[in-house]
């Protein structure tokens, strides 16, 4: 029987809501090191993207006013992981948009074959008992305001 396209999505998630979210460390792009276990008690938004991604790029321009600023000095961390990618890349691509927030590098995908086999922008909002509490793949605004609702309340 051939698979409905709303299956193929899903089949591409290795983790689901209600899961734990799987452990890792990510370097970071100031040679830092975040460990995902440290984050517990914290609402995390972890964001799988690359330069190359035209969709990625979109969401990526929306998440500073959207998402940093407006949940700054609460119980939240954005993580944006870079899927794939060179550091040098990843620098060139910083620099060019003057993006300052936080980034992780995940350039031999790790990181990311723990939650996905394939597709990106996709995130995973981390409940604060460090339990995945939505996944979302591809960018829209009306995705992004989902997910604002969805983090606002996991705030609460």
């Amino acid at each position: 029987m051939p698979q409905t396209q709303a299956a193929v999505p899903e089949s591409k998630t290795l983790v689901k809501v209600g899961d734990p979210v799987p452990d890792f460390t990510v370097k970071m792009f100031d040679g830092s090191t975040v460990d995902i276990a440290s984050l517990k008690g914290k609402v995390v938004l972890i964001n799988f993207w690359a330069t190359w991604c035209p969709p990625c790029r979109a969401e990526l321009k929306q998440v500073q006013k959207q998402i940093i600023d407006r949940f700054a000095g609460r119980d939240f961390v954005f993580l944006p992981i870079s899927r794939g990618e060179t550091r040098e890349a990843v620098e060139k691509f910083r620099e060019m948009q003057r993006y300052t927030f936080p980034m992780g590098l995940d350039p031999e995908r790790k990181i990311y074959s723990l939650f996905a086999t394939a597709t990106i922008p996709r995130n995973f909002v981390i409940a604060k008992d460090g339990t995945i509490l939505a996944c979302e793949t591809g960018y829209s605004p009306e995705q992004l305001t989902e997910l604002i609702e969805k983090i606002e309340n996991a705030l609460k």
